[in-house]
């Protein structure tokens, strides 16, 4: 069987009912956990002091800010090369959830750069990419709603995808670019000596797999809603013809 079945609404509605509420759960129990642990039992940083604490927020929800924008690219490109309806739907469904993930990371950081830079936002070029990739959410949430047509709405939103994939990249590694912004290197890395340390490292962990199913959750659950949309469309229309 090709996996591209599973991309057929029918199957897509089988599969994803059983694996919804498991996301859900196990989303909800990492969350609990991670956050409790985070924020009641890990000690206060040298330097920042229980600031430091909001990082079982601010980095998950960045994280996922990005990937969301990243698993919109790869179905809106297999939506311009396969014209899959599916993977043209999960794009719109996701769209929202990165949106609030976006939101949630900016209003986490500005939490923590008060205290840490004297300011609540400063021109830094992670912050800025971010707040540009917010609007180009904005903006493609928008230009969906603009458009009558679904698949005129889904060719014209796969090319904004396209254009503000731009600034996820440069969300994620404008630190890297730019050595001289406030914002600080990443928290996680494969080279063991950037990383926090394992008193907080290891409950980030259980807080970002919780973020992670939570998305997982959102945009099949949302998929799911637009699927069924998409149907009651297709009756009313077939309906007025009759």
């Amino acid at each position: 069987m090709s996996m591209w079945e599973y991309a057929n609404p029918k199957r897509f509605m089988g599969w994803t009912a059983p694996v919804l509420p498991w996301s859900f759960g196990l989303a909800m129990a990492c969350l609990v956990v991670g956050l409790v642990w985070g924020f009641f039992f890990t000690p206060d940083d040298f330097r920042q002091g229980s600031t430091v604490k909001i990082i079982y927020l601010h980095v998950p929800a960045a994280l996922m800010a990005i990937n969301a924008w990243i698993m919109m690219l790869v179905a809106s490109l297999i939506w311009v090369v396969r014209r899959h309806h599916v993977s043209a739907l999960a794009a719109r469904a996701a769209a929202p959830v990165g949106l609030t993930m976006t939101l949630i990371a900016l209003f986490t950081g500005a939490i923590w750069g008060q205290p840490m830079w004297g300011t609540y936002w400063a021109w830094d070029p992670r912050l800025t990419s971010f707040l540009i990739l917010f609007l180009f959410y904005m903006g493609y949430i928008a230009l969906w709603e603009a458009i009558e047509d679904p698949d005129t709405a889904a060719d014209l939103t796969s090319v904004l995808c396209m254009v503000g994939s731009i600034f996820a990249i440069l969300s994620r590694y404008a630190v890297n670019f730019w050595n001289q912004g406030l914002h600080q290197g990443a928290s996680l890395s494969l080279d063991a000596e950037e990383n926090v340390a394992d008193v907080f490292w290891i409950p980030l962990l259980v807080c970002i797999a919780g973020f992670v199913l939570l998305f997982i959750a959102l945009v099949l659950m949302r998929t799911r809603t637009e699927i069924r949309v998409r149907r009651m469309r297709a009756l009313e229309a077939r309906a007025r013809r009759a």
